[in-house]
């Protein structure tokens, strides 16, 4: 899979992504689309990497918590802590820029797994602001677009 970036593929990279319906989830497409979403994202050492990034806009993220590739079916993001945390960011689609993001320090996710289970799981530190970096993608929005300046 080739992973779009700017300035480049702009125009993808903007586009609003569309849920995944749920009757397609258990198919051998989708089924060979997460493994090779999760398998990009390990050879270039990515900890996360959203569908649009390799040019399919649809709602789903790989996101990499404890050394495993975790795949997110329409995550939707339920709850947000008040508190938030500034730290710094980088993104596969953006090469060579880093920037300090202000995100919620916890979060609750909403999400279809690969087999099409519904799951509701709280996420901290770390894999909460990579899942908060990879939902942005899923809008069009990039980290430098919340960049502290």
């Amino acid at each position: 899979m080739i992973i779009l970036t700017l300035p480049k593929n702009e125009k993808q990279l903007r586009k609003k992504s569309a849920p995944v319906d749920a009757d397609l989830i258990l198919s051998s497409e989708y089924q060979k689309f997460f493994d090779a979403l999760a398998q990009t994202m390990s050879q270039v050492d990515g900890i996360g990497l959203a569908a649009p990034q390799v040019d399919k806009p649809i709602r789903v993220i790989a996101v990499n918590i404890e050394n495993q590739a975790h795949i997110f079916i329409n995550p939707k993001i339920t709850k947000k802590s008040f508190l938030k945390d500034t730290a710094e960011e980088g993104c596969l689609s953006v090469p060579g820029r880093y920037g300090q993001v202000k995100r919620h320090k916890k979060i609750t996710l909403e999400y279809l797994d690969r087999k099409n289970k519904t799951h509701k799981q709280k996420f901290t530190k770390l894999p909460a602001r990579i899942i908060q970096h990879e939902i942005d993608h899923l809008d069009g929005i990039l980290f430098i677009d919340k960049m502290i300046k």
